[in-house]
């Protein structure tokens, strides 16, 4: 899980564990990460987990993660899931260049690097199956003031994971995208608390999320459940901007 030191990263670290799987906690920042590590629960025969530092919009970085993996467990993870993400926010008029490539960089380009070095490796093994979950965002879809660069990112990784299944199912890889409306995680601990109040009036269901509701349709995509699914977003909002 890349971006797994904090949020809905390290949500789906634990949900998944819980579920049996081993998990490599891959995050940017090695503290948060071994953090995340240091919570999961191993109980099931077999279970070993590990933390790694990725910066994921580094081709290098990212394939020296998968090749550490390998030689760790002697066969590519059969599940991935894309969470890190960044914010830098700023009205368009006034928005740095820098600002916006970096946030594109990260959510858009590490997706790609992270789904395109998963794959390789699950189908130069042979692997029978595979599950890419891309975290993305329902400002992808509606646009959010402030979030250029953030909503391009995030509108960014929906074409890339419906190109992705499109070319990967024959391979038995299926890719989708989960996108939370407002979740409690340290991106959203910077927000006022008047605009959180603003927020949640705007949500049908007159809440935030949790990480946890994220990382529950994550286990989903993951598991064989959704074994004729793929392709697709599933929308985690609370019905925030339904229709």
């Amino acid at each position: 899980d890349s971006g797994g030191g904090s949020g809905i990263g390290r949500a789906v670290c634990l949900r998944l564990a819980s579920e049996g799987a081993s998990v490599v906690v891959a995050d940017i920042s090695e503290q948060s990460a071994n953090e995340t590590l240091g919570s999961l629960p191993s109980d099931l025969r077999g279970q070993g987990h590990m933390a790694a530092v990725v910066d994921v919009s580094s081709k290098e970085s990212v394939t020296k993660l998968v090749t550490s993996i390998q030689t760790r467990y002697f066969q590519p993870p059969s599940v991935c899931v894309n969470a890190a993400g960044i914010t830098q926010d700023d009205f368009l008029l006034s928005m740095d260049e820098q600002h916006f490539d970096r946030v594109v960089q990260v959510n858009l380009k590490g997706s790609f690097l992270v789904t395109q070095a998963v794959a390789q490796a699950l189908v130069a093994c042979g692997a029978p199956k595979g599950s890419i979950i891309t975290v993305g965002s329902i400002v992808g879809k509606v646009g959010n003031i402030g979030q250029a660069n953030y909503s391009a990112s995030k509108a960014g990784v929906e074409g890339l994971t419906r190109t992705a299944a499109k070319e990967l199912s024959r391979f038995g890889i299926r890719c989708n995208c989960v996108l939370p409306g407002f979740i409690s995680t340290p991106m959203t601990d910077k927000v006022p608390e008047k605009v959180i109040s603003k927020i949640k009036s705007l949500v049908p269901m007159g809440r935030m999320g949790e990480p946890a509701e994220v990382a529950d349709v994550c286990a989903f995509l993951a598991s064989d459940d959704s074994r004729y699914i793929t392709g697709t977003s599933i929308e985690v909002t609370g019905g925030l901007f339904i229709g």
